[in-house]
């Protein structure tokens, strides 16, 4: 794709419907440029079978290059051809919304050629949180904002626009996705800039790298960037990031947020440039593996931790035993499948080892504060981490990890701690600085590495004396 620094082409492609919607824009009075043009040709992409062979299109792409204009268009064309069809058009925050939806409304909407496919009577509706347009034919396209689950209630949703893309969580997306769950043919169109370190773009980043590295086959992604290390005042640069420029994007409307960002917001939101480490792992490979022992100390202070991935799949129970020298060892104790064996058998596990553990820590917003209250029947009294504490204890075990001062067991002994190690990276948890585990791939669980910075944390923090010191765990 012209201008483009990576696009990648989704499998099975035999046809297009790109000439139909850019007659469908012409009819209005509108055009398209070569590139958007090109961008639909990916997105609007069929298979043998008729589908879309782009289930998921993710398109990077700096800011004032026409993405809304140009994708804004499917929608409209999507409602029109198809009687009773639901399209959403999101962003996160209200604001964005709203004023979308506005632009959308007075240049397309508020359109002679437009105006016969609206319904006369309920066809615009611009009331704060309720913004959407309603076709003749019974379609509608709503406007919604992704704050406080506005989207949920939805059904069969055949096409969503997820725009502001750098600031989509996955809970946000858990939101979204089930509206889709009976839709005939139903499309995801993701776009947006490179995240910053602040943003919550943990599933705009994990596209990214799952596509680069061909692990789906029906996703479109196109990316459009100047080089990592290009001069940022290099208008060859800006050409190759902005496809819109200097056509309808401007020397002065660059270089007017080039005067009010920092250097990384400008390459990030001007010239399409993603963070090196936005996708990188967060443990080097090569320290890690140096922390490997066979042949465990395991006299020291005892600490467990818990957690569970999202789905409830599994339960993960790790184990840390602090020495005297103030190093440690941390192993995956349990690793069980919920569905078959369940959670309740945790319980008793931990109440059996409680008095001779210093710690057993679980996060707050793990699912696996399910277990608190049992347990504290059993009189095991669980530490419960906040924000500051995890970011304090994920913190302490990279330091360790850093230092030379964190043991584990080889990969054939606990394979799941060491694949979570080994696919992590991280998210920021605010303004403060402080970080925390996010996974890279939506097939990595990441609860082992969890639970084992929850334990490591508690051998550390805890006041708690066992009566009496023995050897601290059978591994």
């Amino acid at each position: 794709m012209t201008g483009s620094a990576q696009t990648i082409i989704p499998d099975g492609i035999v046809s297009t419907a790109e000439p139909a919607l850019y007659a469908f824009v012409r009819s209005l009075g509108f055009d398209l440029d070569d590139w958007q043009r090109d961008i639909n040709r990916l997105l609007l992409a069929k298979r043998a079978d008729g589908k879309w062979a782009a289930r998921n299109g993710d398109i990077s792409i700096p800011r004032q290059a026409g993405k809304t204009y140009d994708i804004g268009f499917i929608p409209f064309q999507r409602c029109i051809q198809q009687p009773r069809f639901t399209a959403i058009w999101t962003t996160h925050h209200f604001s964005v919304t709203h004023d979308t939806f506005l632009t959308m409304r007075d240049e397309i909407v508020y359109n002679d050629l437009m105006l016969p496919y609206i319904d006369p009577v309920k066809g615009v509706h611009s009331a704060a949180g309720q913004e959407r347009f309603e076709f003749r034919n019974g379609s509608t396209l709503a406007f919604k904002a992704r704050e406080n689950g506005a989207i949920r209630g939805f059904k069969k949703v055949g096409l969503i626009v997820l725009d502001e893309a750098q600031q989509l969580s996955d809970s946000a997306l858990a939101a979204v996705l089930p509206t889709q769950n009976r839709a005939d043919n139903p499309q995801t169109i993701y776009m947006g800039t490179p995240p910053a370190p602040d943003m919550e773009g943990e599933v705009f980043a994990r596209h990214r790298s799952e596509a680069l590295a061909h692990k789906v086959r029906n996703t479109m992604y196109v990316e459009f960037s100047a080089d990592r290390d290009c001069d940022p005042l290099d208008r060859s640069q800006w050409r190759k990031a902005n496809p819109s420029y200097p056509n309808h994007t401007s020397d002065e409307s660059i270089l007017n947020l080039y005067g009010q960002f920092t250097a990384d917001n400008f390459r990030r939101e001007c010239l399409g440039i993603w963070d090196e480490d936005a996708t990188a792992n967060a443990i080097d490979p090569k320290q890690w593996d140096a922390g490997v022992v066979r042949e465990p100390d395991l006299d020291g202070r005892v600490a467990y931790g818990l957690d569970m991935p999202p789905d409830r799949s599994a339960l993960a129970i790790g184990v840390a035993v602090r020495h005297g020298d103030d190093t440690a060892l941390v192993n995956l104790q349990e690793y069980v499948d919920v569905k078959r064996n369940g959670i309740a058998w945790a319980v008793e596990w931990l109440a059996e080892r409680w008095p001779k553990t210093c710690a057993v820590v679980v996060d707050t917003q793990s699912p696996a504060m399910s277990l608190v209250p049992d347990l504290q029947k059993r009189h095991v009294r669980v530490t419960v981490t906040q924000t500051r504490d995890l970011g304090a204890a994920t913190g302490r075990m990279l330091d360790m990890i850093h230092a030379g001062t964190l043991w584990h067991l080889p990969a054939d002994q606990q394979p799941q701690l060491d694949s979570a190690a080994r696919n992590v990276t991280l998210r920021d948890m605010g303004p403060n600085g402080m970080r925390a585990w996010n996974k890279k791939g939506s097939d990595i669980d990441i609860s082992p590495l969890q639970a084992v910075t929850l334990a490591l944390h508690g051998a550390f923090t805890s006041k708690r004396r066992p009566g009496r010191k023995a050897k601290a765990v059978a591994l």
